[in-house]
């Protein structure tokens, strides 16, 4: 997707502000995402996300899809303690082991909700029954950090055997695929389904 600089003095989110955030902001965030990789995806960098800034986490993004197999869950699943350590050497990417254990960790528990009978996509918008919370906040200094539902899902999630799942780390999620839409009501993507 190519950056559209026409588009720079709409009025957006405060957190969007280098062209990498804006372009994200404008594109993805809040905007509902089912895909199963994709959710996966969002699953993991958010949880990479823990300490640092999602700017810091959309530029090393590339070097995720490239070394975590484009998120297949099925391929992540099966890596094993050999590719852990050669994605701790990896500078495309956060080389925390923790966090790189807990992305394998998440991709077979993925795979085992499967042998449930779920899947991520049902289980994640199934807190909200399926429809986006759209919430009506005038200022980003109204935005939570977690919420009662993130709450609930960090723990369920935690039950399920995921992990870097706590609450914070939901909300990030729910924001990211669109199950909260926190778009501030002054922002144009509030205006604009496109």
């Amino acid at each position: 997707m190519s950056r559209d600089d026409s588009k720079a003095d709409r009025p957006r989110c405060d957190w969007a502000k280098s062209p990498e955030m804006v372009h994200y902001h404008d594109t993805e965030w809040g905007r509902p995402v089912h895909d199963e990789n994709r959710l996966f995806e969002f699953l993991t960098l958010e949880g990479a996300q823990a300490g640092l800034s999602w700017e810091t986490i959309l530029k090393k993004r590339e070097g995720y899809r490239r070394l975590f197999a484009d998120f297949d869950v099925e391929k992540v699943a099966r890596f094993d303690a050999d590719d852990v350590d050669r994605l701790v050497q990896d500078t495309g990417i956060v080389r925390n082991r923790k966090k790189i254990e807990s992305t394998i960790g998440n991709a077979r528990a993925i795979l085992a909700l499967r042998q449930q009978g779920l899947d991520l996509d049902t289980l994640l918008w199934g807190f909200v029954e399926g429809q986006p919370i759209v919430n009506e906040w005038k200022t980003m200094a109204e935005v939570p950090s977690r919420s009662e539902l993130s709450d609930r899902m960090a723990k369920e999630l935690k039950k399920l055997g995921f992990r870097f799942v706590g609450s914070t780390i939901c909300y990030a999620l729910m924001q990211a695929v669109g199950i909260v839409d926190d778009h501030l009501v002054s922002c144009f993507r509030r205006r604009d389904d496109g």
